[in-house]
Parts: structure tokens; C-alpha cells; sequence
């Protein structure tokens, strides 16, 4: 229906009757087409990688946001409601559909058939507007090793480099409430393969081998010889003199005496 024919219609109706077709009107505009489902409110805020430079920043399984602070001060969300982070590939996201109900929560394990799941469950009284000077607020997507990837809102380590995306999602017990802006694609880190030695040496190459092969040679020979000089010296018999030459000896007396018979002898 065209503005016209509304506004011929209210002008028709009492101003009670025009009140409330106004807000049905406005209810309709809010729900999603084909659905009969309010719509979820529309955050203006895009997560951001954080930038502070962390150790771990990117990983080949993890990357670090910054927390989003203050974006949930909405009159449509309680302190009781959930906040999740949505991840998806970037190839995943137009075909995204808020859960319902808590059982239709992707979980890790469904991430390679539906391209997303949630997880980081949270409250806006975590993402207060205000933010202690030197605290440090970040949020390490894919940081739990130890969770089942069955388990929903499990943080599994990402499975790959990507391109991933994200967005967060405020859900109640009757659906989603609101959600930001789609994050910008994220890129993770990838093992770089150990690059092969190549076949074919320049000519400078191989006279500097050549070179150092014969003083390595050179200096092995040299150690050789003065270790065998060493042994040598060290290990010579020295000359040992020989048995001592007896001499002969000539007793001689140089007074001739003579014994005196024993008395009494015959």
C-alpha cells in the first residue's frame, strides 16, 4: 500500500483506530518477510581484529578481536539476554540464519556442512562502555584446545587459514534480539614448507667448496702429523745403561804374615 491510500485511511478512522494502524504498520516493517519473526535490531558496530601488538595475534589456528565495548546499552537488550560470536567463512555469511532456539545453535562440529557456528556466550554486563586505563580487553577466537567441538559455544581452534568472518548476536528465549555488522575478512597464518636445496651451483659457488674442502684437508693433515710427533717423543725409549762390568780384583796383602801355631799343637 502507497502513502496515500494510508494516509486516506487513517483520515477516515477515529484517532484511536489510526493509532493503532499506525502501529501495525510499524510492527510489519519489523518483521522478517516470510516469517512472521520480528527482525533483529540492527547494531551499528563492525568487530575489529585487535590491534595491539600480542604475541599470537594471528596463529595458524587463532586470531584476537577487541572486545565491543558499550555497543549493547540498547533498550531491547537485557542483561539477561545471550551474546554470542557468530563464525563463518567468508563464503558463508549470506547464507546465515540466526538460530531460534537454543537447540538450533550451530555447534564446531557442523562448521564444515553449514559454514558458521557460534560461540564466546557472553552478557553485555562483560562489555561494559567503560574500560580501565592499561586493562586489556580482547576476545582469542579458537583459543580452547580441551572443549569437545560437539559441545555448543565450544571455542575449537579454527580448522584452516580462511577467510574468516564474524558478527555478534544477542538472542532471548524467543529469538534474536539484535546483531552487528559482518567483521572484514580475516586471514590466518599458513605453515611455510621448507624450500629445497636447488640443483645447479654457480661456478663461484663450487671454487668456494673446492677451496674450503683442501684447508679443511690441509688442517686435518697438519693435526695428524703433530699428533704423531707428540706420541713419538713422548714414547721413545731413552738409553738405559747397560749391566755393570765386574772387574776382577786382586787380593794381595802388602805384609807377609804368617800364623802362629796354636799352643799345644803337635
Amino acid at each position: 500500500m502507497d502513502n496515500s491510500w494510508r494516509l486516506g485511511l487513517a483520515m477516515g478512522l477515529s484517532a484511536g483506530q489510526s493509532q493503532l494502524l499506525m502501529s501495525l504498520l510499524l510492527l510489519l516493517t519489523h518483521v522478517q518477510p516470510g516469517t512472521g519473526v520480528a527482525a533483529p535490531e540492527h547494531i551499528n558496530y563492525v568487530p575489529q581484529l585487535s590491534n595491539d601488538t600480542l604475541a599470537g595475534r594471528l596463529t595458524q589456528s587463532t586470531f584476537t578481536l577487541e572486545q565491543p565495548l558499550g555497543q549493547f546499552h540498547s533498550h531491547n537488550i537485557s542483561d539477561l539476554d545471550t551474546i554470542w560470536l557468530v563464525v563463518a567463512l567468508s563464503n558463508a555469511t549470506q547464507s546465515f540464519t540466526a538460530p531460534r532456539t537454543n537447540q538450533d545453535i550451530p555447534a564446531p562440529a557442523n562448521f564444515s556442512q553449514r559454514g558458521y557456528y557460534l560461540t564466546l556466550r557472553a552478557n553485555r554486563g562483560l562489555y561494559p562502555g567503560d574500560q580501565a586505563r592499561g586493562q586489556l580487553r580482547v576476545l582469542r577466537v579458537g583459543n580452547d584446545t580441551h572443549c569437545q567441538p560437539t559441545k555448543i559455544g565450544c571455542n575449537h581452534p579454527l580448522p584452516g587459514p580462511g577467510p574468516y568472518r564474524v558478527k555478534f548476536l544477542v538472542m532471548n528465549d524467543e529469538g534474536p534480539v539484535a546483531e552487528t555488522k559482518w567483521s572484514s575478512d580475516t586471514h590466518l597464518q599458513e605453515a611455510q614448507a621448507l624450500r629445497a636445496v636447488p640443483g645447479p651451483q654457480s661456478p663461484g659457488t663450487v671454487v668456494i667448496i673446492a677451496i674450503l674442502s683442501i684447508l679443511l684437508a690441509v688442517l686435518l693433515t697438519a693435526l695428524l702429523a703433530v699428533l704423531i710427533y707428540t706420541c713419538f717423543n713422548s714414547c721413545r725409549s731413552t738409553s738405559l745403561s747397560g749391566p755393570e762390568e765386574t772387574g776382577s780384583v786382586r787380593r794381595y796383602t802388602t805384609h807377609h804374615t804368617f800364623s802362629t801355631p796354636a799352643e799345644g799343637a803337635s
